[in-house]
């Protein structure tokens, strides 16, 4: 710019927090879809796991939060069924309703192909200072807040 000053978009080409944040972004965005196919499974049926491996849900449940109808959320279940990785069971509180719970080997599965990406990720975190882990995580949060913002 004539004063002397740079345009968002020219400060966002320039720095490379930002350029390595953006990196970060487009490389996470694949994870899904790479560990899905290296596991077999739909980028939907590896969602549900996901879902499930934080805590049990209704079919009904996993349809609204993979957006899709109750018969493709039957579909899912009963593929992941058919594989091991979750069993149907009666609700613990309400017998007439159904849940779905993640098994060992459906959260072996997951847990199998993201092993290396946590331990490489432990890695860079330990070789940061307690001083630049606390900048690190404030950058995070704000940088998450702001894409958060955007949804």
């Amino acid at each position: 710019m004539a004063d002397g000053t740079q345009s968002l978009e020219d400060r966002m080409r320039g720095s490379e927090v930002l350029q390595e944040l953006r990196r970060m972004i487009g490389v996470a965005g694949a994870v899904g879809p790479a560990v899905a196919a290296r596991a077999g499974l739909s980028s939907s049926e590896l969602e549900a796991l996901e879902h499930l491996m934080a805590e049990p849900l209704g079919p009904v449940e996993i349809a609204k939060r993979l957006h899709v109808t109750s018969a493709a959320s039957s579909g899912i279940v009963d593929r992941l069924e058919r594989r091991g990785h979750v069993v149907r069971e009666p609700h613990p509180d309400d017998r007439r309703r159904t849940r779905v719970v993640v098994t060992p080997s459906g959260r072996a599965e997951v847990v199998a192909h993201l092993v290396p990406m946590f331990t490489g990720l432990a890695e860079a975190e330990e070789a940061l200072s307690a001083h630049d882990r606390e900048v690190v995580a404030a950058f995070l949060r704000r940088a998450t807040d702001a894409i958060t913002a955007l949804l």
